[in-house]
């Protein structure tokens, strides 16, 4: 499920910005996207877990000789066996069988034959005079038209085409693109007349300095994959355009007021092209930006700890206390830290304006400003936008010492620490204070890269979000994440002493065992749920999908196993104590990108209502995390004093692997079989297959953070 974008030798990183930028919002929370520069591309085993690759704009020639052989040799392996491939400008050029840029310009021309070949045809440019390398001499408002028959997918009212904001009066669908140096696929429709694989998705509807046609955007279908290639360039928001730089032309102003007046018709086009290629979108969205994090509230069952924890707080370090006055008045203390990677602003809620703000109200309706003071390029940075954290004390002034839900009408606080303290229990530190935000950038980042806040907060505070704009998972993928899906970070302060026998890699399988009981035993029937662990840290579940495939007879079945959560432990190194931030992510309600605890729901009790059995309930992201909370103390609580030896069984007979044989890339791809975790550093314990199938005697211990374990492929590689 990942998305990966070219940033190796001959992109700029401007292009490379814009490209992810524009399809991490698009394509979230279906799809991860990250970068991936030549050497990677060359030789990791990305094909297999990649749904699409893009190439930026930038310069072609650089892409050839960092690429050439290998590089295109497994591109295009990809694409035919059902890859998608998107190349904007530079990329255009590097996807056609032959470019011609600007061949009769001795000091720029660049001329010949292509190896990938995906447009069978000529990428001819620059389609319009006055272009100038690292500079926007060139660039224009390019007036494009899209071919709305060869674009389906593209989001209009044929019907009502008078009052569709994206139609011209005469039904046309006409757009400005930013433009700057890039090509026209010319011979397009003679080559689309002969060959049903090629298609003009989009024509340039200005006078070219080129001939040979006007088709700015091609679709081309290669053996089972897909393939869109652009002269201009649809993924450049102007909102990250430079708005003011001495270096700029004159008309840059005035071209970049053209795009944003377009902008809304650019994302639909973009989204189409994206469709196109089979890639899921969100149709609604109408602008390719993630939404900004909003009001942090900070809550807790226990009067004592939430009163201790603002007081530690107050009495921090660098806090600066901060005094604002509203529109009616009111007067509040604020206290402002500026950490490490986020500025927050604290404030007790009942003195806080924060707290009567509406969720919907603190959400911009347009982006902040994002250029420099020089006015050079700069993508919005989310956590430097200050974090507002309003703390429930257990005041006399407040009604409740929580948020009504009609403030966080995706987290219920009531229900949440109804399900952490049921009657009779025993005093609970985890998830007993509780930072909750509707949209979050990570719940790790904010607390793992503030190291100076991280230092006040006790073990069991958990920081939890309804939307992660910055996501990350093992390998520095980032994602947004969707509405339904469980995200929280718990802060655990584990004492060196404990290390001999509690060492710090047990963590992440103690945390990731306390989610597969909590899932399997939240209620009647959860126990047939078939939740399973995957080394070292994630949880997959079996998909209803193969199953249904399985018992329709089919052979082209699809994985086995589909992942639901993964865990990411943090470690920092403070007076004598590891502080970690364990982090979860657990698909509960949501439909993608993967499968959800409530898709396995709704798909058992389907089984269910045919054998006349009582429905399972559907999860609840409030219940669940309580549910969690409770397991991973119990568990922590025992692993301090006995280590991990008490939960070896119950892991193995949870876990996947059990006399699994797989495949050691790091060993030259010599056969293995799985025969547990030790018990003294975590280690994998592998013991080689001879040719014959037979053990050898040989054995290999694995590292968790060294390796990641491919169940697809029954690889176990070295992480970079």
């Amino acid at each position: 499920m990942n998305v990966l974008v070219y940033a190796g030798p001959g992109t700029t990183i401007e292009s490379v910005a814009q490209c992810t930028s524009a399809l991490r919002a698009l394509l979230s929370p279906h799809y991860a996207v990250s970068t991936i520069d030549a050497p990677a591309l060359i030789s990791d085993p990305w094909p297999s877990s990649t749904s699409l690759l893009a190439f930026p704009g930038g310069a072609d020639l650089p892409y050839c000789r960092a690429l050439d052989g290998a590089g295109t040799a497994k591109i295009s392996t990809y694409v035919r066996r059902g890859g998608a491939f998107i190349g904007f400008c530079a990329g255009g050029y590097f996807g056609s069988a032959r470019v011609e840029f600007e061949q009769d310009n001795p000091l720029y021309a660049v001329v010949g034959p292509r190896q990938l070949k995906f447009f069978p045809g000529t990428d001819r440019g620059t389609a319009f005079p006055g272009f100038v390398y690292d500079s926007e001499s060139g660039a224009r408002a390019a007036k494009i038209e899209v071919e709305k028959e060869a674009l389906p997918e593209l989001a209009t009212d044929d019907e009502n085409s008078s009052n569709d904001p994206t139609q011209d009066k005469d039904g046309r669908f006409l757009f400005s693109c930013y433009y700057n140096g890039g090509g026209v696929f010319v011979d397009a429709d003679s080559i689309a007349a002969k060959n049903k694989n090629v298609t003009v998705l989009a024509r340039y509807r200005e006078p070219l300095q080129v001939e040979g046609g006007d088709a700015a955007i091609v679709h081309v279908k290669v053996g089972e994959g897909s393939v869109i290639l652009t002269g201009p360039h649809p993924e450049f928001s102007p909102k990250r355009l430079r708005k003011s730089d001495s270096t700029l032309p004159p008309f840059y102003g005035d071209l970049v007021q053209r795009l944003l007046a377009d902008d809304h018709k650019r994302v639909e086009v973009l989204k189409a092209m994206l469709l196109k290629l089979g890639m899921k979108v969100d149709k609604g969205l109408s602008q390719d930006s993630p939404p900004f994090p909003t009001t942090l509230y900070v809550t807790s069952a226990y009067k004592e700890d939430v009163d201790k924890l603002w007081s530690s707080l107050k009495a921090a370090e660098g806090l600066l206390q901060v005094a604002a006055t509203h529109s009616d008045s009111k007067e509040d203390v604020q206290y402002k830290h500026v950490g490490e990677n986020d500025t927050f602003l604290f404030s007790d809620a009942s003195d806080s304006i924060f707290d009567m703000t509406s969720v919907a109200k603190e959400l911009p309706t347009t982006t902040p400003d994002e250029t420099k003071d020089d006015g050079s390029p700069q993508e919005i940075d989310l956590n430097k936008i200050v974090k507002k954290s309003v703390i429930y004390t257990h005041s006399d002034k407040l009604d409740r010492f929580h948020p009504a839900l009609n403030q966080t009408p995706y987290f219920d606080h009531a229900l949440y620490y109804k399900e952490l303290l049921p009657p009779g229990s025993s005093r609970q530190t985890f998830g007993a204070i509780v930072q909750y935000a509707e949209v979050v950038t990570s719940t790790s980042t904010m607390l793992d890269r503030n190291i100076s806040l991280l230092r006040h907060m006790p073990t069991g505070f958990t920081n939890v979000g309804s939307i992660q704009v910055a996501g990350r998972g093992r390998g520095g993928n980032v994602w947004v994440s969707p509405i339904g899906l469980l995200a929280f970070s718990i802060v655990i302060r584990h004492p060196v002493a404990v290390q001999s026998v509690a060492p710090l890699v047990f963590i992440q399988y103690i945390a990731s065992l306390a989610i597969v009981e909590a899932i399997r035993t939240y209620g009647p029937g959860c126990e047939e749920l078939d939740v399973r662990l995957k080394w070292p840290n994630d949880i997959y579940a079996r998909n209803p999908a193969y199953n249904e495939a399985v018992s329709r007879g089919e052979t082209d079945l699809p994985a086995e196993y589909v992942k639901l959560a993964g865990v990411l432990v943090n470690s920092n190194y403070v007076d004598n104590e590891y502080l970690l931030v364990v982090g979860c992510g657990i698909n509960t309600a949501n439909e993608a990108p993967s499968t959800s605890l409530n898709l396995l729901v709704a798909a058992l009790n389907e089984k269910r209502r045919r054998s006349a059995t009582q429905a399972i309930r559907p999860f609840k992201v409030e219940v669940l995390c309580a549910r969690i909370m409770r397991f991973f103390e119990q568990m922590y609580t025992t692993f301090k004093t006995h280590g991990f030896a008490p939960f070896e069984q119950l892991y193995y007979s949870r876990w996947l692997h059990n006399n699994a044989v797989v495949r050691l890339d790091m060993y030259g791809g010599t056969k293995a079989v799985i025969k547990g975790i030790s018990l003294d550093y975590g280690m994998l314990r592998v013991e080689e297959l001879g040719f014959d199938g037979r053990p050898t005697g040989r054995k290999y211990t694995l590292q968790p953070d060294g390796n990641s374990f491919d169940m697809l492929q029954g690889l176990l590689k070295k992480k970079e």
